[in-house]
C-alpha cells in the first residue's frame, strides 16, 4: 500500500498539477466521473509581483509608451478628470484582475472557440441582402471576433504570468 502513494506522490509531481480528488457528493449514475475525478490545483498568482519581477515599469519607460501616450492625449490629469481610478475602484476592477489571474489558460482559450466559430456562422449564416443585414452580420461577427481574440490573448498573458520561475 505505501508503494502505492509513494507512486501516487511521484506521479503527482511529476506530471505537475494534476491531482485526484475525492467527490464526497458522488452517486452512480448512468453519466460522468467516478467517485474520485482528477481535478487541478489551484494556482495562486500575485500578478503585482509578478509584474514587479518581470520590470514591466522599467520596459514602458525605455520604451517611451507614456510620452507616446501623452502625444495622443492621454495624461495622468486627463485619466484624474475622468475619474477613471475611482471608477475601477467602485466596479472592483482590481479584484477582477486577482480573480483572472487564478483562472486557467486553457480555459480561457477553449473559451475564445466557441465566439469564432459563432462569428464565422454569422458571416455565414447571415444573409448579404441588405445594407443593413450587412452591417449587422459586420457589427455581430465583428464583436463575437473581438471577444474570441480577447479571450484568446488574455489566455497567452495569463500563462506568461503563471509560468513558474
Amino acid at each position: 500500500m505505501a508503494a502505492i502513494a509513494n507512486i501516487a506522490a511521484a506521479s503527482t509531481s511529476y506530471f505537475g498539477k494534476s491531482v485526484n480528488k475525492y467527490d464526497p457528493k458522488w452517486k452512480k449514475q448512468w453519466f460522468g466521473a467516478g467517485l474520485f475525478f482528477e481535478g487541478s490545483e489551484e494556482v495562486q498568482v500575485d500578478v503585482f509581483k509578478k509584474i514587479e519581477n518581470r520590470k514591466v515599469l522599467s520596459n514602458v519607460e525605455k520604451a517611451g509608451l507614456l510620452s507616446k501616450a501623452e502625444d495622443l492625449g492621454f495624461t495622468l490629469s486627463s485619466i484624474e478628470k475622468l475619474g477613471v481610478l475611482s471608477k475601477a475602484e467602485d466596479l472592483g476592477l482590481l479584484s477582477l484582475l486577482e480573480n483572472f489571474a487564478s483562472l486557467s489558460p486553457a480555459a480561457l482559450a477553449s473559451a475564445s472557440l466557441p465566439l469564432l466559430v459563432a462569428a464565422i456562422a454569422a458571416v455565414v449564416l447571415i444573409p448579404d441582402d441588405s445594407t443593413a443585414l450587412v452591417a449587422t452580420q459586420a457589427v455581430v461577427a465583428g464583436t463575437l471576433f473581438a471577444g474570441a481574440a480577447g479571450l484568446f490573448i488574455g489566455s497567452v498573458v495569463l500563462d506568461g504570468l503563471q509560468e513558474a520561475d
